[in-house]
């Protein structure tokens, strides 16, 4: 049976009755999920809010406007913390092509659609003006300032799960509060993450890095332009099979590696087997791609047949509805 995704691009500057919408909208799944493991797995607010204090204390004034708009309920601030969220696995391919004339970080979100909450947002709730996926109402998938930072999260292909943050509010912290690669660095060898993750950061001076991190071990920070979905070497193989991670790594990495590439080859990739995945009933389907040009500020996102461009400047709030079938992906 196909299953069905309305993407929507929201901007509020300062989180108000939008952001408030979307958090009525979607918190019924979400608390279903965040209490998926019984309520007692979860930490108490306390401890949530504490651990953000000590590790990004610069989101606490975001975040008590954003639970004071969720209704200031103890279940959705500890929700909106991210703090020791049940641990979750995606699939997800990401390049960076960087030359002296410009950035483009690629992407691609492999997902159940069904869990994906599909909202494009643009904030200015501190400094740095963002454009972000969502997830978590306010935690980033993928994501840029208007400072010239793009980052982007796959899964780590790693069991291990411990106490830290789930990787959007750490990519949330990044943006809101970085301008470059080496300050994006820093954060993620600092924080503290619950699941191994890989994220990939790309600024308008070509830097970036790859951090492969997780809650058992020092973060790896490398010049690496590729991630998919695991860690230096395969540790579950179950999941590196169903996920063809291996062979997606070794696709972008010819790709990146070849001078010759230019960035329309690059991106045209992501929208062909093997970075396009079809596999939506086992939940590692392609729900969209995403391209980011940190340098001129501006967002591309993808889906068969359809394109939406946005930028800091032109950012038209619309709604795409994607349909995910075993015969492909149809937008209209």
């Amino acid at each position: 049976m196909d299953k069905m995704l309305d993407f929507r691009t929201v901007h509020e500057a300062k989180a108000g009755p939008r952001w408030q919408a979307l958090f009525e909208y979607h918190w019924p799944a979400y608390e279903q999920w965040y209490l998926s493991e019984g309520e007692r797995e979860r930490p108490g607010y306390l401890a949530c809010y504490n651990a953000l204090r000590r590790h990004m204390p610069e989101l606490l004034g975001t975040y008590r406007a954003l639970c004071e708009l969720a209704g200031g309920g103890d279940l959705a601030a500890r929700f909106l913390s991210l703090y020791q969220p049940p641990p979750y696995i995606t699939g997800c391919s990401q390049a960076v092509l960087a030359s002296p004339a410009s950035t483009v970080l690629a992407r691609n979100y492999d997902y159940p659609p069904e869990l994906c909450e599909g909202t494009i947002l643009y904030t200015h709730w501190n400094e740095r003006r963002v454009i972000a996926m969502s997830d978590c109402l306010w935690g980033v998938l993928d994501g840029m300032n208007d400072r010239g930072l793009a980052v982007s999260l796959a899964f780590g292909g790693r069991k291990a799960v411990g106490e830290g943050f789930g990787a959007p509010i750490i990519l949330r912290y990044i943006l809101e509060f970085c301008d470059s690669v080496p300050e994006a660095a820093e954060v993620l060898a600092r924080v503290p993450t619950h699941m191994a993750y890989n994220i990939t950061v790309a600024d308008a001076a070509g830097r970036y890095v790859t951090a492969m991190i997780g809650p058992d071990r020092r973060a790896s920070i490398r010049r690496v332009p590729v991630a998919t979905n695991h860690q230096k070497k395969i540790e579950w193989y179950a999941h590196a099979l169903a996920s063809e991670t291996l062979i997606r790594e070794r696709q972008l990495s010819i790709l990146v590696d070849d001078e010759t590439t230019t960035e329309e080859r690059l991106i045209a990739a992501f929208s062909a087997p093997p970075l396009f995945r079809h596999d939506y009933r086992r939940g590692l389907g392609t729900v969209y791609t995403a391209v980011y040009r940190p340098r001129s500020g501006r967002a591309q996102f993808h889906w068969p047949g359809m394109n939406l461009d946005l930028s800091f400047d032109d950012f038209p709030e619309e709604r795409i509805t994607v349909r995910y079938g075993s015969r492909g992906l149809h937008s209209g």
